[in-house]
């Protein structure tokens, strides 16, 4: 396919790096691209950022039926502009497509694409440290009909924003409450895709979770409500006992990048690593017994978060004092020393733009 691109007349003001958030601010342009069963995709074009009419009637106002991606790119000491674990991302974004039944994409054309388009908003790819170019992928369902059924058009769209930090706290640890109410997600179902649909299933703990003070809320699983699967845009990490331990994948749990890179760390480093069913009960128990040394968060927008207090019914617990614990920051500082190029990539994650 050819790509067409039609560059904007009018360029926005760009921001000062030190001002940055997340999310908020937008670039010049936006990459396009549509399907049909004719077709199949085509029309892949970057053109000037732009708002998207649709018919009332859009299958994906009524259904839900969408997909998304989130990944950044990072300026280097040297000038240069690389992504961090791109080909992760863009297989991830083909399998959610296939649980929502959604046309996938030539991975080397959408890699090629992130990049073509990254390029030409590369002035837009802040150089502040701990801040970066976040990426969106995304595709839509088009068809104007009402009706439960796959949509039989789409619409594929990324868009680019420069951020700061995710959280206002920082690299600072977080509070996280865990909810006995509330489920977001079960086996057999959409937990382990990256659909708009599962965070929806979030929002209204996650208020609950604000109005008492805390940040995020931690999710038991759905069917027992007793064992550890994930916080609402991380998955999390539990140090106890000197062994690193993250819940285990099992259909309802998002395959974070940033959790397969702690964990390829953590055995590259011979550390103490398991993936596997952890209670919360079992997690209290270890706090009791002095065991529990750290809880952190992982995901693409704040990398790495450390918890430093947890609520679970009527009990509050502290985590080493609420201060950012060792292994945490082992972490922060070896993904973050590979993403902005500070050290060697010995880990092959790093694609260069």
């Amino acid at each position: 396919m050819q790509l067409t691109i039609t560059k904007a007349k009018k360029l926005k003001e760009h921001p000062n790096d030190d001002s940055l958030s997340f999310g908020t601010i937008f670039t010049d342009h936006m990459f396009n691209m549509d399907y049909n069963p004719e077709q199949g995709w085509h029309n892949p074009r970057i053109e000037p950022y732009s708002s998207i009419n649709f018919d009332p009637s859009t299958m994906v106002l009524h259904y839900g039926q969408a997909i998304f991606e989130g990944l950044k790119a990072f300026s280097t000491e040297s000038g240069s502009i690389q992504m961090f674990r791109p080909k992760e991302n863009i297989s991830r974004f083909n399998k959610s497509a296939h649980l929502l039944c959604i046309p996938e994409l030539d991975e080397a054309f959408h890699f090629d694409i992130l990049k073509q388009f990254i390029n030409i908003e590369r002035d837009w790819v802040p150089k502040a440290p701990g801040t970066a170019l976040y990426i969106r992928p995304t595709i839509i369902a088009t068809d104007a009909y009402l009706g439960v059924r796959a949509s039989h058009t789409y619409r594929f769209f990324i868009i680019l924003s420069p951020v700061g930090a995710y959280y206002a706290e920082g690299f600072n640890p977080v509070k996280i409450w865990v909810t006995k109410s509330h489920v977001r997600a079960v086996p057999g179902g959409m937990g382990e895709a990256k659909t708009p649909g599962n965070y929806a299933a979030s929002l209204y703990a996650g208020e609950e979770a604000t109005k008492n003070g805390y940040t995020q809320v931690l999710w038991l699983d759905g069917v027992e409500r007793k064992y550890v699967e994930e916080v609402g845009s991380m998955n999390i990490f539990f140090v106890i006992d000197d062994e690193v331990i993250t819940p285990m994948l099992n259909g309802s749990i998002l395959p974070g990048i940033t959790r397969d890179s702690v964990i390829a760390l953590a055995k590259n480093w011979n550390l103490k690593i398991s993936e596997k069913k952890i209670s919360i009960d079992e997690v209290l128990k270890a706090n009791d017994s002095g065991k529990l040394q750290e809880i952190f968060g992982t995901g693409t927008a704040a990398v790495i978060s450390p918890v430093g207090e947890l609520k679970y019914g009527d009990r509050v617990i502290k985590i080493d004092d609420g201060k950012v614990g060792p292994m945490a920051l082992k972490f922060f500082n070896a993904i973050t020393d590979i993403q902005y190029g500070r050290v060697e990539d010995s880990m092959g994650w790093i694609e260069k733009v």
